[in-house]
């Protein structure tokens, strides 16, 4: 791990015991967790259960909501103090899921294809967003989905004063995320059907009323 990896790692090791008390990212409200079941369900494809990877998995609580609704997840995320939040989510709950530390622009799955892979919030963290795409393509089966929850949120009230990221941050390509508008430019190429539903006026997924860019993307290659 170089330098600037372990300086994001180190980063969300600091943030893991805390980062639940966000009500988008623990759930603990009924509503909310509710309202992110649904919309799992209706990003994924129908039918039987899937092999789902979730990158950027962070505490897990998308991974224990898939896991509920029957799915096989693998999670990866680079912060080891996330993983072992997510494994004892899961744990507690009875349910059984993979979780591995490791860099989500190359996940450590070896020749694995999936037939769904998960992203929230995560690609403003990565230093080649594009080429994690390209990567994220190649681990899906023919048919496959990407589902890429995304948004610019620290653009506007007091979000634009959020804490700093790690140093260097300012230089990542997409720091504060990346509009609908630039994230279906970059993905279209690479998938043969591409959608974007718009997620700002659903205040349930966040806890409360929103005034920034949230969506979701959701490709099939």
């Amino acid at each position: 791990m170089d330098d600037r990896s372990s300086a994001i790692a180190g980063y969300w090791n600091a943030a893991a015991p805390t980062f639940d008390d966000e009500p988008d990212h623990g759930l603990t409200a009924s509503h909310t967790r509710s309202a992110w079941a649904r919309s799992l369900d209706s990003w994924l494809p129908s039918g039987p259960p899937l092999d789902v990877l979730d990158l950027g998995c962070g505490t897990g609580s998308l991974s224990l909501l898939l896991a509920e609704a029957g799915h096989r997840v693998t999670g990866v995320d680079l912060a080891p103090a996330m993983v072992e939040r997510a494994r004892g989510k899961l744990a507690a709950a009875g349910l059984p899921a993979r979780f591995l530390v490791g860099d989500a622009s190359a996940p450590p799955t070896g020749d694995e294809r999936f037939d769904v892979l998960l992203s929230r919030h995560l690609l403003w963290t990565l230093p080649d967003p594009e080429a994690a795409l390209r990567e994220w393509v190649g681990r899906l089966r023919p048919g496959g989905q990407l589902v890429l929850v995304e948004g610019r949120w620290r653009e506007s009230g007091p979000e634009a004063e959020a804490e700093p990221y790690v140093a260097g941050a300012e230089l990542l390509p997409w720091q504060g995320g990346i509009g609908a508008e630039g994230l279906t430019a970059a993905v279209r190429p690479l998938v043969t059907e591409l959608r974007v539903d718009h997620l700002s006026a659903v205040p349930e997924l966040w806890g409360g009323p929103v005034h920034d860019e949230r969506y979701v993307l959701v490709a099939r290659v």
